[in-house]
């Protein structure tokens, strides 16, 4: 099992039935402690699975607006200048950029559990699991950890022991409704959810293919 403390100023977990604003989800996802696992270590012989995220803060939100580029790039256009061999395809920020609104969360930090499954290679998970410590151990990352968008980036440190003890922990349950588990990539990207309960800080997360997740 491994542990490792995060937190941040700002964080935005991004609820997807939510089209134009931004609005968090009250806790980070399964799938944004995976990306965190994975800017700190990662390699193809492993599959990180997140088991439970401990809510250390008190949840609270807050409003900005921020700036977004309105367009994607085109695969259209892509294909069209590849076969005119040549064309434009890059988005001007200033002709693109709006102005939009969220509602993101602020002082957050958690505890994520996590294991690893081996898909490959000769590396006993001995190995790897040193590896990951000592990274997280240094502060050390692929690239700069972060907490559901990008601007929102997160320090984290390696955790011994039992994990500290959170704002809810005299809560018995808080039901966080349907939160978003992960993005099934093996089938059309197709997002699955399921029905995140807190209790006593702690969001068990069930398996990605368990009866409890749901498209």
């Amino acid at each position: 099992m491994i542990q490792i403390h995060v937190w941040g100023e700002h964080a935005c977990f991004t609820r997807p039935e939510m089209k134009v604003e931004r609005v968090s989800y009250d806790a980070m996802t399964p799938s944004a402690a995976r990306g965190i696992l994975e800017a700190v270590y990662w390699k193809p012989q492993i599959h990180w699975v997140v088991d439970r995220i401990h809510v250390l803060n008190p949840i609270r939100f807050t409003n900005i607006r921020r700036n977004e580029v309105g367009v994607k790039a085109s695969a259209a256009n892509a294909r069209k200048a590849m076969n005119a061999g040549g064309g434009r395809l890059g988005i001007f920020v200033e002709e693109e950029r709006q102005q939009r609104a969220a509602t993101i969360l602020r002082d957050v930090a958690y505890l994520i559990e996590a294991h690893f499954d081996l898909l490959g290679g000769n590396d006993p998970a001995a190995k790897h699991y040193e590896m990951f410590k000592r990274r997280a151990q240094k502060g050390q990352c692929f690239h700069r950890a972060y907490l559901g968008c990008r601007e929102f980036d997160c320090h984290f440190v390696w955790q011994e022991g039992d994990p500290p003890r959170g704002h809810y922990a005299d809560e018995p349950e808080h039901d966080l409704g349907f939160m978003l588990h992960d993005i099934d990539f093996a089938n059309d990207m197709t997002p699955r959810f399921f029905r995140a309960v807190m209790r006593h800080g702690v969001i068990d997360v069930p398996p990605f293919d368990g009866a409890e997740v749901r498209t």
